[in-house]
């Protein structure tokens, strides 16, 4: 039977929320491989911050900014389990029957140093709360048109304070970073241009569909 509380939790922000904190776990592994797009080379990590911030956009226009802004707290839960399961993970001896290629990519993989995952998170979370509060502001001024441009605004900012955020605790004083927080940049501003908009209107139609 179901509860007073189930039947007042919206069919979809369930689903989003789900779908939001595999994104999270997800987004890390994915980045320890670098994407060519043409001209422009980005880890590929990117792909599922994209899907973040669609997310997040999609609850602020479905069920407000305070939502999305608890969508973004709850994060942090999965994201950080995950790192410590990483750490423990890593540090249990290897199977003596592992293949020793098979563990030693595995643990270039995913035995990143404390300043990434540092780095992750601290980037996760201002990124997220930036790209909730713009979004939510410019739907403040400009009301319920315009999804895409706010959706599209709301993405490159947040994107280009992540990048300046991760690139510098992760990476600064081990080499020049000017490059690549420029690339990365680059190319973070031309995916959220060219796939949110589409994305946004994809997320908040079907919540509407999945509400109904």
């Amino acid at each position: 039977m179901d509860t007073p509380a189930a039947r007042l939790s919206p069919p979809a922000l369930f689903a989003l929320s789900i779908f939001y904190g595999g994104m999270v776990c997800i987004a890390g592994v994915l980045g320890n491989k670098q994407v060519a797009l043409g001209p422009l080379a980005v880890e590929a990590g990117i792909f599922a911050f994209l899907l973040l911030v669609v997310t997040s956009s999609a609850v602020a226009e479905l069920y407000g900014r305070a939502t999305a802004n608890r969508l973004v707290q709850i994060g942090f839960v999965p994201l950080i389990v995950s790192m410590l399961l990483t750490f423990v993970v890593l540090a249990v001896p290897a199977s003596p029957e592992m293949q020793p290629e098979r563990l030693s990519a595995f643990e270039m993989m995913m035995g990143s140093t404390p300043r990434i995952w540092l780095g992750g998170i601290v980037a996760y979370g201002i990124s997220q709360t930036l790209n909730v509060t713009i979004f939510a502001w410019l739907k403040g001024r400009e009301g319920a048109g315009l999804l895409w441009l706010r959706a599209g605004l709301a993405s490159v900012l947040s994107q280009v304070v992540d990048t300046l955020l991760f690139v510098t605790i992760a990476f600064y004083g081990e080499f020049p970073i000017g490059p690549l927080l420029v690339g990365q940049m680059l190319a973070k501003v031309v995916l959220s241009a060219v796939l949110v908009p589409p994305l946004i209107y994809l997320f908040v139609g079907l919540g509407r569909r999945f509400d109904r």
